[in-house]
């Protein structure tokens, strides 16, 4: 999650210097040592193993330092950049350019004749097989709702779970200008970079544009304009891109202290935490609703801007009207909630993100307690996570797509993404004449399945059910099911509905008429594809 909007917060213990960003040589021999170490992602999962490899990305790493008590290279590696162990100078300039590392920044001399990482470096392995290397500060190697270890307001935190998921769901096309805001540790640069001429990254937090540069110079991958500034306020005036994507502070977080008056609570309620990755310093979901708001008019025609949001559950509102107000004139959209928490769900997470647990229990409580009345005066009963995927079309009446879908689906998204919005410009530009003029067919990896009590005639209903992408399961009745079982390019939609028609002794003037609504649904949910 990278950070978008200034926060005031409590002073906490002034966090590491960082190596120079400006030594690419350093960070050109340094990626040439770790790689020829087999410090990458494919070489952690051999040497730890799937278990202790999974707990690493739980910011568990007891049985990764139980995998590493060996003598080699890679373990050093791992025990050095991962789990923040001290090692001896020979053994590590058997292996990594030591003196140069020391000198920019990279290591940091622990007294007697040991070393230690200067940040955390993380192998991570890019869509296409390649090597790279996400920077972070120490012990944050692993970000999201996983408890940090440093809880100043500046920290930075490296891959977790929702920087994947925004990664795997971003359409991949080449572009000539990307926008990345609220870049945090840059893996959304990073994967840019591969497929836009020029990549933009943003941040307010100026640590994280250094970590940025870092990842970008460790990693082997071209730089990137970097930014300092909130939201939109980097971009100049007239500045447009063809992608823009976000994983920024979306945590609806409280602003102020709790008004508890618990007699467990201390007379003097503390701050709440503030951390700058997460907490973007609006009310409720405003900073989410201000990104999405002003990316518009900041898209090409044809550009797309992917967001990672939180938004309210509102007593008295329908969250998906409220997430309608929010998208731009001029831009298709397209929401998916993924996962919805009451909000004392809610709280109990992020306080755990913040370590607040882990203090003392009077300070807990109060902190709880402040959540609770931010939303109490909001009268918000829920929260919802997901994403919001803008695309520039300027149509005169543009499609908005909000839904719900917790349901598990096979990543990466992004050419799944693309390909909805090619089929909602299709369904535009053609009327229920021209539908049934067209020739489709069935997606592939769709199958159908009929319910029904054992041994009855008939189904009760038939389910068409995709096994990629969204994995979609849709009902539909035995002409659906019989029309899109025989789609396969060759006949035009109304032929097909014709011949249906003389089949089950229907008027196929009335078929006609009744069934272009169900062809729109399936091309729009992707069973059926334009055929050419």
């Amino acid at each position: 999650m990278g950070s978008v909007s200034n926060a005031t917060v409590p002073p906490f213990p002034s966090l590491t210097a960082l190596p120079a960003a400006d030594r690419p040589d350093v960070a050109a021999r340094l990626r040439e040592a770790l790689l020829g170490a087999s410090f990458t992602a494919d070489g952690l999962l051999e040497l730890l193993g799937a278990p202790a490899y999974a707990a690493l990305a739980r910011s568990e790493t007891v049985p990764a330092l139980r995998a590493t008590r060996g003598d080699t290279p890679l373990e050093m590696l791992v025990r050095l950049f991962l789990l923040q162990q001290p090692v001896g100078y020979a053994r590590v300039a058997a292996v990594l350019p030591v003196p140069e590392c020391l000198e920019s920044g990279w290591l940091v001399r622990t007294g007697g004749d040991e070393v230690a990482a200067g940040v955390d470096v993380r192998p991570y392995g890019g869509p296409d097989g390649e090597d790279w290397f996400i920077v972070s500060d120490l012990g944050c190697a692993v970000g999201g709702a996983g408890g940090i270890g440093n809880r100043n307001e500046g920290v930075v935190l490296g891959v977790g779970g929702a920087s994947t998921t925004l990664a795997g769901i971003t359409v991949r096309t080449p572009v000539a200008a990307a926008l990345d805001l609220g870049t945090g540790s840059g893996i959304q640069a990073l994967h840019a970079a591969q497929h836009a001429t020029r990549v933009t990254a943003t941040d307010v937090n100026p640590r994280a544009l250094h970590i940025t540069a870092l990842t970008l110079a460790l990693s082997g991958a071209p730089v990137a304009d970097l930014r300092e500034g909130s939201l939109f306020e980097p971009v100049e005036d007239g500045e447009t891109y063809d992608l823009i994507v976000s994983n920024p502070p979306f945590v609806i977080s409280p602003t102020r202290p709790s008004s508890s008056s618990s007699a467990d609570a201390p007379r003097d309620a503390p701050a709440v935490t503030r951390l700058t990755y997460r907490d973007g310093g609006m009310g409720g979901d405003d900073l989410c609703r201000s990104l999405v708001q002003q990316a518009g008019e900041r898209l090409n025609v044809g550009g797309f801007a992917q967001f990672l949001a939180n938004w309210q559950h509102v007593e008295g509102e329908d969250w998906q009207d409220r997430i309608r107000s929010w998208v731009p004139r001029g831009c298709d959209a397209w929401v998916v909630q993924r996962e919805v928490q009451d909000v004392t769900q809610y709280a109990e997470l992020w306080l755990r993100d913040a370590g607040d647990h882990r203090g003392d229990t009077g300070e807990y409580q109060a902190r709880y307690d402040a959540w609770l009345d931010e939303f109490e005066a909001r009268k918000v009963k829920a929260v919802g996570f997901g994403w919001i995927t803008l695309r520039r079309t300027d149509a005169a009446e543009p499609s908005v797509t909000v839904e719900e879908w917790p349901h598990p689906i096979e990543q990466p998204l992004g050419e799944v993404v693309r390909a909805h919005f090619g089929r909602l410009d299709y369904l535009r530009e053609h009327d229920d004449a021209a539908l049934l003029d067209g020739h489709f067919r069935l997606v592939a990896e769709v199958v159908q399945e009929q319910v029904g009590l054992p041994g009855a005639e008939d189904p009760e209903h038939v389910v068409l059910r995709q096994n990629r992408g969204m994995r979609r399961a849709t009902m539909v009745d035995t002409v659906g099911a019989g029309f899109a079982g025989v789609c396969d390019g060759t006949l035009s939609a109304g032929r097909i509905l014709d011949a249906i028609a003389q089949l089950v002794g229907e008027d196929p003037v009335v078929l006609r008429d009744r069934t272009p609504a169900q062809i729109r649904l399936l091309v729009e949910q992707g069973f059926l594809e334009p055929a050419g």
